[in-house]
């Protein structure tokens, strides 16, 4: 991974890495991809002031977060599937986190089992999407804290499934349908298929979607099962409240774009939040969390909000500290290193925007992301 220089260089290596279906699935968005797009441009909008003659020698990029203190203000975003394009993806992810440091929340729709994963990495974190009835909110929750995950993540911009119109054209649908087209693709991409896909099925057998519910779901493969997409749009409030009365700990909030939305998860009981417009895979043309990040910041400051969505390099997260994020979580490029180098790459893409946080810093003129703050910035 000598050529890998920033997290950008790991998407390239995906694409020739991964079979065409499985790398549209991680790097689109829906539709136009507009707010895909948005997402990347939004940091445009904002420029450093920088100062000079101050002693940074000593400066560090540790940060407090919901009690904890981790290497840097950066966690992994939780990321659906990714054990299909890497193997074992989400322990190799979690491994990663807990060996750097950092946080790792894992995502419901993903192919391992929740109990692996902590085991693995105790401070992980465990992302929810809620199912459609009562009494499976309730047994998820508990199995999630049975499991021993001390943080759950709620996301809630999920209420039905997006249109991902990519994902059909290159032929990816959860299940896999088998084809021949699938099967080219397969093997077209010797070293994912033999590195990826079978050693997990004779390793470990057909991945099934695992943590949707409290019971397993569909495998990854099949010709004729349905996968289970709960209908969410008659939750409301009153489910979140359910859940902060059965969980005893830290719970966060996940999907937030607006003021309201931010000061009722804090009314009913939420640790923190986090901005996101779920890396542009919603709805198209959904704002980017960064240009809406000021006023729930300023709407919140009794809890910490975090975002997502769209952060590729040290000076995005330090514009995003700026602005009043505590932390920022990053996805695809995270998917993008388990696939091509397994935990060593993902390590390398962490340790990667770690030291370009702390260059940046050095040149910004602050000693600590503490002191990364609103007077950094000049909005062009």
């Amino acid at each position: 991974m000598g050529h890998v220089l920033s997290l950008d260089d790991f998407e390239v290596a995906a694409r020739r890495h991964l079979p065409r279906p499985v790398f549209a699935y991680v790097s689109g968005g829906v539709e136009r991809n507009q707010s895909l797009r948005a997402n990347a441009r939004a940091f445009e909008a904002y420029e450093f002031v920088t100062r000079v003659l101050v002693d940074t020698s000593k400066r560090s990029t540790q940060t407090n977060l919901l009690g904890r203190t981790w290497s840097a203000p950066i966690g992994i975003a939780p990321m659906g599937i990714c054990a299909l394009s890497a193997y074992r993806g989400d322990l190799v992810l979690t491994q990663a986190a807990a060996h750097e440091k950092i946080p790792m929340v894992m995502s419901g729709s993903s192919l391992i089992r929740m109990e692996d994963i902590v085991q693995a990495n105790p401070q992980a974190w465990f992302q929810a999407y809620l199912p459609g009835a009562e009494a499976e909110i309730v047994a998820l929750v508990e199995r999630v804290k049975a499991a021993g995950y001390g943080t759950l993540v709620v996301t809630l911009d999920a209420s039905i499934a997006s249109n991902r119109e990519n994902n059909i054209r290159a032929g990816f649908s959860t299940p896999l349908r088998p084809s021949l087209p699938l099967a080219w693709q397969g093997l077209t991409h010797p070293r994912w298929l033999f590195g990826t896909f079978l050693k997990t099925i004779v390793r470990h057998g057909m991945p099934h979607f695992e943590n949707n519910y409290a019971r397993r779901g569909a495998p990854i493969l099949s010709a004729s099962v349905l996968r289970d997409f709960s209908d969410r749009g008659h939750l409301s409030w009153q489910h979140i409240r359910m859940i902060r009365a059965m969980w005893p700990g830290t719970l966060v909030i996940k999907g937030i774009l607006d003021v309201r939305d931010a000061r009722m998860a804090v009314e009913a009981g939420a640790d923190g939040l986090i901005v996101s417009n779920h890396g542009g895979r919603q709805l198209d043309g959904a704002v980017s969390p960064l240009r809406v990040l000021p006023a729930i910041v300023q709407a919140c400051p009794e809890l910490p909000v975090m975002i997502d969505s769209g952060f590729r390099r040290g000076t995005d997260v330090l514009k995003a500290l700026a602005l009043g994020a505590k932390f920022v979580f990053v996805g695809r490029p995270f998917n993008y290193a388990a696939a091509v180098g397994g935990e060593a790459g993902v390590r390398k893409a962490i340790t990667l925007l770690r030291d370009e946080i702390s260059r940046d810093m050095a040149m910004l003129g602050v000693s600590s992301v503490q002191d990364v703050a609103r007077d950094c910035l000049l909005e062009t």
